[in-house]
């Protein structure tokens, strides 16, 4: 299968989007018109983010390109715009350092569990993801009063569902990880199929549902 499949074409916009993001917000940050024209930047970047996994899901677009890259230019994405709006002193450090050291905790665990089987996609991830972009997209942009109080509010409420659902991963990894070492030795806990049989249930994706569908 080609790796320039419409998927990972809109991956690569995405990774290409990102520095001329913070090009154009640092370029004028106290001009509205930079400040929108960022946001544009931003935003079709992640709606990129949603199109690409629901192609590659519904075409079978399955490529290792993708599944290495697509996570980094999420990744990248989100680092970037946290960074650059501390370095502007319009967020919170602390909220970027806690954000970011989740988004690559969850990277090294996906890292440590990928030869056991893969975390079942949660809710969770995805209303981490929607409320981090919906939040940072409303600090691009030039707000005041009751809007900048909003966005502050949404992007609380992103953090909080990135530690619950960090700490959810956590406890999951260790999970799989122990449910494999189980299976090695040739014994099923309770409720489990034994080796050789068949196991029930979904097929199971990343913690977003999108990284291993291409």
């Amino acid at each position: 299968m080609s790796v320039l499949n419409v998927a990972n074409l809109l991956t690569i916009i995405r990774l290409i989007l990102v520095p001329v993001f913070v090009v154009l917000l640092f370029a004028g940050p106290d001009n509205d018109g930079w400040r929108y024209a960022a946001f544009v930047a931003y935003a079709v970047a992640a709606v990129t983010d949603q199109v690409d996994g629901s192609i590659a899901r519904h075409w079978h677009l399955v490529t290792d390109f993708g599944i290495l890259v697509d996570p980094i230019a999420d990744k990248a994405l989100t680092g970037a715009a946290l960074i650059s709006l501390s370095v502007l002193g319009e967020l919170p450090w602390p909220v970027t350092v806690v954000v970011l050291l989740r988004e690559v905790g969850v990277t090294l665990l996906r890292l440590w569990v990928i030869r056991f089987g893969v975390i079942a996609a949660s809710r969770g991830g995805k209303a981490k993801t929607l409320l981090l972009n919906v939040a940072i997209g409303l600090y691009v942009l030039p707000l005041a009063g009751a809007a900048a109080t909003s966005r502050a509010v949404i992007l609380a409420a992103g953090v909080v569902v990135a530690v619950v659902t960090g700490v959810d991963y956590v406890y999951r990894a260790l999970a799989l990880r122990r449910r494999a070492a189980r299976d090695t030795a040739g014994e099923p806990a309770a409720g489990e199929p034994a080796a050789g049989e068949p196991a029930a249930g979904p097929a199971i994706t990343n913690e977003e549902g999108l990284t291993d569908a291409r």
